[in-house]
């Protein structure tokens, strides 16, 4: 590839040909200011912030968006950049609701780093207010009109990287909004509830719907039996709302903070993901024996199954039957549980902790529950956990790891990687081949499946007469490809791993939010899924069928994996949605 050689700021830089005047300004550690960019994603120019003069150029030009051109002068931080900048960012502020006291990306916000970088001390402008709404009608996403930029990166996540199309942009001018078609709420569309727009918002524009208060009235009624669970995803991402390194792996802290905040019992999807994998193994065998539906694809994210339930609902008999893992855990909390403690059901609220603000939608859908009472009764994200131990006053680094409650806190090295994109392939591919050779294989790392691409494809030998074929995906125009593929009868797989959220549930929307600026130097599914990796490597037991608690389990309450029992406790179904409600 031919190299182009610049001037930035008096440094010869030299760079591959299409390379942006933003791009080669890093790579000689110079800093330019970014509000709308998303790397690969949204490089529109829209905000004017890294605006740059470029010596004979009419005027200063959008770095983002500028090729590098041989021999060219950049000036990053002349007087006419910095004076323009500072003008620009007036006039934004001059129309954002500025309650930073008050606003959950407090401390945490772009826009908030930018004015101070840029030492605004006051907004000449007084900005006509626009008709600002907030949308708080689902039960995952709140919009709030006030606090939004129009940069229109939650437009190109939710358009371009997803597929979903959910949010766009309207009206011209002052009156530009970025909302759903027919000013709808995002509760009315086709919305998936991945909340890939929160992560991705650099403002107070997007969060998750807070039911921290639930939490907390929860633990504060004595007449209840408060449970929590974790799903695998959150030990490697909270320590990041403490200061931690992205992919610090906290999981005894975080049960002991847990602990701290008086829940009655502290408890670990993972066991779940063990039962999971027990389910849908044996499901999978089932079809591949009686020539069922193939390919068995996997259900255990919400957002996938809400994006399948809109866009392929002819192909909803694929879909593996078994709830998700935190689901199953609240079933079995509520009856299993329930019957070895002597405790009525319903004295019991489960509380899930999960990377996922999806799961916040799934937890009302009315299919799961059992005889009247919820599976999971409360969800809250990795954030909103955070902001819990801090509000209890609660020092999380300072605290000495514990261990999670016996049996219910029991799992594998299978069950935790079920938070990295390709996990859950190779959980269930670790105990089906074991299952399928009668004996437990010394070889299970199935690394094919592994790592942060869109879409894997792997065919594993996995006895002598059989070779699965299997492929993963995530986030929707992954799925997207792998769908069309299934649709079109070209998907010669027998196994399918899908997952909502680009880089799966490390990456969830429910996750401590990674500024743009930050996610240009670092692959942050990459880092948090080496934390997953690392504690499936200490575990004693990494197979599945191996865990000692799902095991008894088998044995005293369910009986035969996908019998009548754990059918009717741990199994559901899944129906067509209307794209847009009228």
């Amino acid at each position: 590839m031919k190299e182009i050689t610049l001037t930035i700021d008096d440094q010869k830089v030299t760079v591959p040909e299409g390379t942006t005047i933003l791009e080669a300004a890093r790579k000689a550690n110079i800093e330019i200011p970014t509000l709308c960019y998303l790397k690969d994603i949204n490089e529109i120019g829209a905000c004017r912030m890294c605006l740059v003069e470029i010596e004979g150029a009419k005027a200063l030009q959008a770095s983002c968006v500028y090729p590098v051109v041989e021999g060219i002068e950049v000036k990053t931080s002349s007087p006419k950049v910095r004076k323009a900048r500072k003008a620009n960012l007036e006039l934004i502020l001059s129309n954002h609701n500025r309650e930073c006291l008050t606003c959950i990306r407090n401390e945490n916000c772009e826009l908030q780093k930018l004015s101070k970088e840029l030492n605004i001390k006051d907004i000449p402008y007084q900005g006509e207010q626009g008709d600002f709404t907030i949308d708080s009608l689902s039960p995952s996403i709140v919009r709030d009109q006030s606090k939004c930029i129009l940069c229109r990166r939650c437009v190109s996540v939710c358009n371009d990287v997803q597929e979903v199309g959910a949010l766009g942009v309207s009206n011209r001018g002052f009156y530009t909004k970025v909302e759903p078609a027919f000013e709808k709420s995002i509760n009315d569309v086709n919305c998936i509830f991945c909340g890939q727009c929160i992560v991705n918002c650099p403002v107070g524009a997007l969060k998750e719907k807070d039911d921290t208060q639930r939490v907390w009235d929860a633990l504060a009624d004595e007449n209840k039996h408060v449970l929590v669970q974790t799903a695998p995803a959150v030990r490697a991402a909270l320590g990041e709302e403490f200061g931690l390194p992205i992919g610090t792996r906290v999981t005894g802290k975080m049960v002991a903070a847990l602990r701290r905040l008086r829940f009655d019992k502290v408890f670990d999807t993972d066991f779940a993901a063990d039962l999971t994998i027990i389910e849908e193994g044996n499901e999978l065998l089932k079809r591949l024996k009686e020539k069922g539906t193939l390919p068995m694809i996997t259900s255990c994210s919400p957002g996938w199954i809400r994006y399948c339930e809109f866009n392929y609902p002819d192909l909803l008999d694929h879909l593996s039957t078994c709830k998700s893992p935190g689901q199953m855990m609240g079933a079995m909390l509520k009856s299993y549980y329930a019957q070895l403690n002597h405790i009525d059901p319903k004295d019991i609220i489960v509380v899930s902790v999960m990377p996922c603000t999806s799961k916040k939608f799934e937890i009302t859908r009315p299919e799961l529950e059992h005889d009247g009472l919820r599976d999971v009764d409360i969800t809250i994200t990795t954030r909103e956990l955070a902001r819990m131990i801090k509000e209890a006053g609660i020092d999380f680094l300072k605290l000495e790891e514990e261990n999670y409650d016996e049996f219910f806190g029991e799992s594998t090295g299978a069950g935790v990687i079920f938070g990295a994109s390709g996990g859950v392939m190779e959980a269930a591919l670790r105990t089906v081949a074991d299952i399928l050779n009668g004996k437990e294989l010394k070889e299970f790392e199935y690394r094919q499946v592994r790592g942060t691409e869109g879409i894997k494809e792997a065919e594993i030998q996995i006895t002598p007469d059989l070779t699965v074929k299997v492929a993963v995906a995530s986030g929707g125009k992954n799925i997207k490809e792998i769908m069309e593929k299934v649709r079109r009868g070209e998907a010669e797989y027998h196994f399918i791993e899908l997952m909502g959220c680009p880089g799966g549930c490390v990456c969830g929307g429910g996750q401590p939010i990674v500024s743009a600026k930050i996610k240009m130097d670092i692959d942050i599914g990459e880092e948090r899924a080496k934390a997953l990796y690392k504690e499936d490597q200490l575990l004693e037991y990494r197979k599945s069928h191996l865990n000692p608690s799902i095991q008894r389990l088998y044995k005293e309450f369910l009986g035969e994996p996908n019998g009548h029992k754990a059918h009717e406790l741990l199994h559901t179904h899944y129906y067509k949605r209307e794209k847009i409600k009228k």
